[in-house]
């Protein structure tokens, strides 16, 4: 019986594999189940388990990610001293690697149905037009009239906010209050016009590492193995409230980039916190404006006249400040260029595998989101 329950125990971590596997072809094959899951199950992981890690002050995921890195590290060195100098090992050291072998085994398939539970299902769910009903049409095809307008409309909105702000000397926004309570509350105000955004929000955590974040551009990021919205604590202020609401809107199942997006321009825009609403129009004003300019074939003429985005608004629109890159340059260990290379190929291949076929191009697919959520009110 005991040698039945051992060989049973090994056999764990590649029936969790499994299990894992199961999943993902059955979300990607049947959409009803992925639906159910991401409706009525997926937000018991973040009432409970996000309520759990929420309690914590810093980034659990972080930390779990940091860990990781080091399991994986000490096991590609244990085995190759475990390669080159079998024979000669103590049996104690020979076990001694073996079991965390396993170990690691074991981690890895328990990891492998965490991201599939919290993250890559979410990506096989219904559209956020959909379970929004956000106006429009999802097959209407706008043309530059009606990207124009929009366009101009938050050309017209940012001009006009980016004048009302506290600024210290060297032109920086200056802003006091509590960024993360305030972003959740947008969050559920929003969440109470929309079913699937209501329940539990967990303070957004700033990343303890913001300057490697830094390199690789990286605003925020969502942990599917410990339920937290993170964000980049060295950027520039105006990115932080859309960049947090972007984050929270993971934890409600809403996992492509440019529904996240979306979410988080819809929770600032009409926020009173004019910090809030300068961020949401800032978040999407250079994809508008790229986009109109190539549905105006590059027109200058065209171009010139409509409303010009103010030196204020471009300024603000930045990453970080040059401060802020000074110190993320003076601290780096690797060469931002490398690290941004790295974080871009892990980006991309992590969206195509979970069914995005343009990649990280896809961010920009919010403006066709917009341009619905929009359609009877510009135009």
């Amino acid at each position: 019986m005991v040698n039945k329950l051992k060989a049973f125990q090994k056999q764990i971590p590649a029936l969790l594999i499994l299990f894992a596997v199961l999943l993902n072809i059955t979300g990607r094959v049947w959409q009803g189940f992925t639906d159910f899951y991401v409706d009525h199950i997926f937000p018991l992981w973040v009432e409970t388990y996000g309520r759990f890690t929420g309690l914590f002050p810093f980034s659990v995921g972080e930390w779990m990610l940091y860990l990781a890195v080091v399991l994986v590290f000490l096991l590609i060195i244990g085995g190759v001293v475990y390669a080159a100098f079998g024979k000669r090992l103590p049996g104690t050291l020979k076990t001694f690697y073996r079991k965390y072998v396993f170990f690691v085994y074991w981690v890895f398939g328990i990891v492998c149905v965490i991201m599939t539970l919290n993250c890559f299902l979410l990506y096989q769910a219904r559209t956020v037009n959909v379970r929004f009903e956000i106006g429009g049409r999802a097959d209407k095809g706008y043309g530059s009239g009606e990207i124009a307008a929009l366009r101009d409309y938050v050309v017209e909105n940012a001009n006009a906010l980016a004048s009302v702000f506290e600024r210290d000397e060297d032109g920086y926004l200056i802003y006091e209050e509590d960024l993360e309570q305030k972003a959740r509350e947008e969050m559920k105000r929003l969440g109470e016009r929309f079913d699937n955004l209501q329940g539990y929000y967990p303070s957004p955590k700033k990343l303890f590492l913001s300057g490697f974040y830094s390199q690789q551009y990286i605003m925020g990021y969502y942990f599917p193995f410990s339920m937290e919205a993170n964000y980049n604590g060295q950027m520039y202020i105006t990115n932080m409230p859309v960049t947090m609401c972007h984050e929270l809107s993971h934890l409600k199942g809403f996992m492509l980039e440019d529904e996240a997006n979306f979410i988080g321009y819809l929770a600032c825009v009409d926020s009173e916190d004019p910090l809030f609403r300068y961020s949401a129009y800032l978040s999407v004003i250079g994809y508008l404006d790229r986009d109109f300019v190539k549905a105006i074939g590059e027109d200058e003429e065209i171009y010139l006249s409509h409303p010009q985005i103010c030196d204020q608004v471009a300024e603000d629109k930045k990453f970080l400040t040059t401060e802020a890159w000074e110190q993320v340059e003076k601290k780096a260990v690797l060469k931002t260029e490398t690290v941004r290379q790295a974080a871009d190929t892990f980006l991309e291949t992590t969206l195509t595998l979970n069914g995005v076929a343009d990649g990280t191009i896809s961010y920009s697919r919010v403006v066709k989101l917009l341009l619905q959520y929009y359609d009877g009110k510009l135009y």
